[in-house]
């Protein structure tokens, strides 16, 4: 009889879902760096949940996931959220894969497309359906070493030291930024995309660990410690050029007015030394994105930037000094990053 019930409960869910998603003509999507399972922060990992709660979040593409002491953080958030009454999908996913994916739809397929020993940062694939339009998901966490927008701003982008004098050249920028394969991972993401039937629609999304080139421009150049550079950041350019569009930035096309900066966020409950990789400078960027295209009709209505107003300047707590669009943590901000939140239409 218990058996039953379990049965029976389960398949009003799934039904549920299903009509759900028949009627729905909209998706939320969530991006979030959960800095190290939100370990870092007190009551970080509950935090999380309460943030994919309060934002409504239909799909949530997870950076920084590590499976602590042979834990399963998918499975975990899934029962931290269940058990404050929201009911999302996911599959386990290792590791060495450092990224993570739930949904509020059943998933239909995911796999990895690096395998585990792989020095390529990590990239997940999954599919999900919403009524009768199907989404192929990648969700990613590009290698963090040679971050290169710290040349101009006078630290090395490997050993995280202060430089004797920042580097503003174009060239010698990108070619210290290739050496992350970065732009590598973002092309065998295109290649795959290719692959697919093109009458899917696709979003790409995740901590890229790279500016773009839309936010370094001439109208930025003296701005933000770029030192005069404007640098046609390789990830970006290559998505541009396959047809897929930056949600934000097409809804916020100025990048004087709503740089959208995602790290580093500040956060009140860690020291501020934490959060300041480059103490002496304006470090801000924009390098956590969601990226979307589609054959079929699909637009981002809304992106919003998620987190606590205040950036990090100069190694201090700077005040909000934009015009961008905050929703604001619940309580607790779990990560470092600012997390984005896009609402699509189809």
């Amino acid at each position: 009889m218990k058996l039953r019930k379990i049965i029976l409960l389960l398949v009003i869910t799934l039904l549920g879902h299903t009509l759900f998603a028949q009627a729905k003509n909209e998706v939320k999507v969530l991006q979030i760096n959960i800095w190290q399972e939100g370990t870092v922060v007190p009551n970080g990992f509950p935090a999380i949940a309460d943030e994919i709660i309060a934002k409504h979040a239909d799909v949530v593409l997870f950076s920084e996931v590590r499976n602590y002491k042979g834990t399963d953080f998918i499975q975990r958030i899934l029962t931290e959220l269940k058990a404050k009454g929201a009911i999302y999908f996911g599959q386990s996913s290792d590791a060495k894969l450092d990224v993570g994916f739930i949904s509020k739809y059943p998933i239909e397929s995911q796999h990895a497309l690096y395998e585990k020993d792989s020095t390529m940062g990590g990239v997940l694939k999954s599919k999900i359906k919403i009524g009768k339009r199907s989404f192929v998901c990648y969700s990613l966490h590009l290698d963090y070493t040679n971050y290169a927008c710290y040349l101009p701003r006078g630290y090395d982008g490997v050993t995280w030291k202060k430089l004797d004098r920042p580097v503003s050249d174009v060239g010698t920028i990108i070619e210290a930024n290739r050496k992350s394969k970065r732009d590598e991972a973002i092309q065998d993401i295109l290649s795959d995309v290719e692959k697919e039937d093109q009458s899917q629609s696709f979003i790409i999304a995740g901590d890229f660990n790279e500016p773009s080139h839309l936010d370094w421009t001439l109208a930025t150049k003296d701005l933000f410690d770029h030192r005069g550079a404007v640098v046609p950041w390789d990830c970006s350019v290559l998505l541009e050029k396959a047809g897929f569009i930056d949600s934000f930035r097409q809804l916020y096309p100025n990048p004087v007015s709503h740089p959208g900066f995602t790290y580093p966020a500040f956060n009140k409950d860690v020291p501020i030394e934490k959060l300041a990789w480059a103490p002496t400078a304006d470090d801000r960027d924009r390098i956590d994105y969601v990226y979307y295209r589609s054959k079929k009709p699909l637009k981002s209505v809304k992106a919003n930037i998620v987190g606590p107003v205040e950036t990090v300047k100069y190694g201090q707590k700077q005040e909000k000094d934009s015009e961008d669009n905050f929703l604001l943590p619940e309580g607790v901000w779990p990560t470092d990053h600012k997390a984005m939140l896009v609402m699509f239409k189809f």
